[in-house]
């Protein structure tokens, strides 16, 4: 499975922006896509997920009720809209799927087995 994350840009505080994540490959075998993020000096970290099948999400507590993530299977895309955007939500967003991933573990970067390349968020205050 190949993933390409876009829509990464510059927006000022308050904005917001929506990323996309298209599968290509065995997409249909995908159990969960998912964001992480990464910003300069810190590790990277859960941001949301989405089960392919059914579309039970989970988002990290730092995203809760700004961030929606969703999906179309037809597109087997994935996105990311986020609002209420904050400096501190600077980073590389970076999606990623795995098709055998243990739900409990859907926050863990090292149990998904694909990724995206990244895209750049920066958010000005």
């Amino acid at each position: 499975v190949q993933l390409q994350a876009f829509g990464g840009g510059l927006v000022q505080a308050g904005g917001s922006l929506r990323l996309s994540c298209a599968a290509s490959g065995r997409a249909s075998s995908l159990y969960v896509m998912g964001w992480f993020r990464q910003a300069p000096g810190k590790e990277r970290e859960f941001v949301a997920v989405i089960q392919r099948r059914g579309g039970t999400a989970d988002y990290s507590d730092s995203v809760k009720g700004r961030f929606t993530v969703s999906k179309d299977n037809a597109k087997n895309t994935a996105y990311l809209q986020m609002n209420s955007l904050k400096p501190e939500d600077t980073a590389i967003y970076y999606c990623a799927a795995d098709a055998g991933i243990i739900w409990g573990n859907r926050a863990q970067a090292g149990r998904y087995a694909n990724w995206g390349q990244g895209t750049q968020v920066t958010v000005s205050s």
